[in-house]
Formats: C-alpha cells, structure tokens, sequence
C-alpha cells in the first residue's frame, strides 16, 4: 500500500483527481447495480424478460453510444462530457428512485447507460494527456481505483438497500450529484490534441475507422473481454453446481469480486513495474491475454475429474476452480490493462484520442455480445460436454494472444511502424 500512495502523490494534481474520481463513479453505481435485478424482480414484480429487457436497454444505451460520447469530447472537451456524464446519472438514478412503471424503468436505466457512455472515454482521454509519459503507471493506478470502487460499491449498497432500494437509488444519484459539483468546481479544461475545430463528428469516426492497425488491435482484444465478463456469467452459473439452499452460492459469488479486486488492488502497480522492465508493450498484452485464457484450465480439469461422493470434496471441487479462475482472471487483466489504454493513444498517435476510447469500447462492447452468446450456447452444451464451455473459453484466450503475437512481430501495435490505409 505505501507503494501505491507513494505512485499516486508522483501523479499530476489533475491524474489525482480523475483517479478519485473513477473511485467516486464505481463506488456509486456499484452500490446499486449489484440489486437492482431483484428489486425489478422482488419489489416491482416484474417477468424475467421484461427484467432481462430493461437490463438490455440500460446496456445497449452505454455500448452502443460509446462512440459518440468520445466523438464529444473530442469536439467540446473533455471535462464538459465528464460532467454532461455525472448530471446525467444523476438524474437517471434519482427516476430509478421514483420509477414503478415500465416506461420510467426504461427511460432511467437509458439515461445511466448513456451517462457512461458521456464520461467514460472522456477521463480515459483526459487520462492519457494529463498524465504523458507517465500514462502506463497512471492506468495501472486507474485499475486499483476502479476495482476499490467495485469493492466497495456492493458493501455499501447491501447496508443502503437493507433498509430500502429506493434509498440506494437517492444515495447513489447525490454521489453523482456532487462529484458534478466536484468537477466543475475543480477540473480544469482539457480539449482533445490536434482538433481542428471544424471537423464533424462523421469525419472523426470516418478518420478513426480508417486508423487499420487500431482496427486490428481492437479486434485482437475482443475476445479478452469476452473472458473477463465471465465474472458475472459463466463462474456464477458454475458455482450454482454447489449442494444446499443456496447461502454458499452467494457467499461464494461475492468471493468471486473480492478475490478479482483484492488481486488487482494488492499486485497492480509491482506487476504493472515487473513488466515495464522486463518486456515490451506488445508481448505485455499476450502475456496477459494468455493468462486469461489460461484462467479457464482448472475449470476444464476439474470436468473431467470424477466427482467425490463426499460432500466437502465436492464442495472443493466446485468452488476452488471458479475462484481460481477469478484470480488469474484478475491478474491477465492486471498484466495487459495499462499497456493496452497505453497502446490505443500510441496508435491514435494524440489526436481524437477520446473518439478512439469510444469506438474501442464500442467495438468490444459488441463483442462480449456476441461472445457470451457462444459462451451461453455452449454452456447449454455442458450437460452432455461439461468440458467444452472452458474450452472455448481456453481457446478464445489463445486467439487473442495469437492475433496480439502477429501483431506485434509486424510491427502493429505502435504507429511508428504501422501503416494506416
């Protein structure tokens, strides 16, 4: 921890403040998210689809939107996004809190997504140029933050939403509330590099779209977030496997996130120097593609260990593998984030790097889509192939790491030698 603190003073005033800030969004929207299902299921008495509907929505409105919240703020600036971003949020959780109708459910959640959508490319932007060479540490320390907000999120909503939902909707929209305040008060101006003022949105996306080596870079890294997404779909669904009424099941989910945080908080900034040192950029990124693909391996083992028939062995084999899989999840993810927001700005070379961000994230929100489809297709199959979801899973990773590989021996992952046609 003195490690942290000491990496963090050696940041830019304004880094400081984006870190905390991240903190201060993951914090408020985790403490609500985690139970907002059962509230629209429990409370509200809503059908598993139409929860599933206006789940849907809220994603779809951040995934789908991600593009143009960078092209924002690549045009206005960033800090008018961030703060466009925390308003918006805070009017969406403060309707949450009201909403029993279908239609108020469905605008509110909308207006959280497109929230996200607003300020997440923007202080990733802001980020990269606040922090210039020192941008790789800054995103490793952007991590430990985002994870302590993910930790801490749900621990405080559990105590909030003991009492009542509608509460934690309150306390969540005057979080967003005042870190509006926070930072219009406190955040300086930043406006994108290199912006002509004059270009319009389509001429920003149609110069990122034709950005190839950006391309291919976001390709090779969708099936890395297909694999990380797994914390909230296959593990869940594996430790469902656990005999008894169910209270081991959550505690072991819960065990999941705070094993994934508690890895990220503990060992990012010593893994984030070891690879500096020691690699380049791009073999960072298969090395930690690699080993989240790798995280799957104990889950595909223990399928085609025979079962004990008694029950604290069982109870090890089915929960052992999904936490170690979390934790390696953790740590591929810990290994590969801060060089790949590193290797996005490389290769926007400075310029629209916001607009980048947005269509990465685009790009990728997609794809977990259509990743989790397969996982979910294959999952089905794992009553007569038990073993088969891991090894998609196994093998998305090692397609990842495979295409990053390529990538790196021709040169692709920085525009130095990257062509852009």
């Amino acid at each position: 921890m003195k490690r942290l603190a000491v990496q963090y003073r050696s940041m830019p005033p304004v880094t400081q403040l984006l870190l905390l800030n991240q903190l201060t969004i993951n914090l408020g929207f985790y403490m609500l998210m985690p139970y907002l299902a059962q509230h629209l299921a429990g409370t509200l008495g809503l059908a598993a689809w139409l929860v599933g509907l206006v789940l849907g929505v809220r994603n779809l409105s951040q995934q789908g939107m991600f593009a143009v919240g960078g092209a924002l703020a690549d045009r206005f600036g960033y800090k008018p996004l961030i703060v466009a971003g925390c308003v918006l949020r805070t009017a969406g959780f403060g309707l949450l809190a009201l909403a029993d109708s279908l239609p108020g459910l469905i605008i509110a959640l909308a207006a959280t997504g497109l929230a996200g959508a607003l300020f997440n490319p923007a202080v990733r932007a802001y980020l990269a140029v606040d922090a210039g060479p020192k941008r790789v540490e800054a995103f490793a320390l952007f991590n430990v933050f985002y994870q302590t907000g993910i930790l801490a999120g749900p621990l405080v909503g559990l105590a909030l939403t003991g009492i009542n939902f509608r509460l934690t909707c309150a306390v969540a929209a005057a979080v967003f509330a005042i870190l509006a305040v926070i930072q219009i008060r406190a955040l300086p101006p930043q406006r994108s590099i290199d912006k002509d003022p004059r270009e319009s949105l389509m001429a920003q996306w149609r110069s990122v779209v034709a950005n190839r080596p950006f391309l291919l870079f976001a390709s090779a890294m969708v099936c890395s977030y297909v694999l990380s997404f797994q914390v909230y779909l296959a593990l869940p669904l594996e430790v469902r496997r656990l005999p008894g009424d169910g209270a081991d099941e959550t505690f072991v989910v819960a065990a999941l996130f705070a094993v994934s945080g508690l890895v990220t908080v503990l060992g990012q900034t010593r893994v984030t120097a070891w690879c500096r040192a020691h690699l380049q950029s791009g073999q960072v990124l298969v090395l930690g593609t690699a080993t989240m693909g790798c995280a799957f391996v104990p889950l595909a083992l223990a399928a085609v260990v025979p079962q004990p028939t008694r029950n604290p062995g069982q109870w090890l084999i089915i929960v052992l593998p999904p936490l170690t899989a979390a934790a390696m999840l953790a740590v591929g993810t810990m290994i590969a984030f801060p060089f790949e927001m590193d290797t996005i700005v490389e290769l926007s070379e400075g310029r629209l790097v916001a607009t980048h961000y947005g269509i990465y994230n685009t790009i990728c929100g997609f794809g977990i889509t259509a990743g989790n489809l397969l996982t979910g297709a294959a999952l089905d199959a794992a009553r007569s192939a038990p073993v088969l979801p891991w090894l998609v899973l196994i093998a998305l990773g090692l397609l990842s790491a495979g295409m990053l590989s390529v990538l790196q021996r021709k040169g692709r992952l920085s525009r130095t030698n990257a062509t852009v046609s």
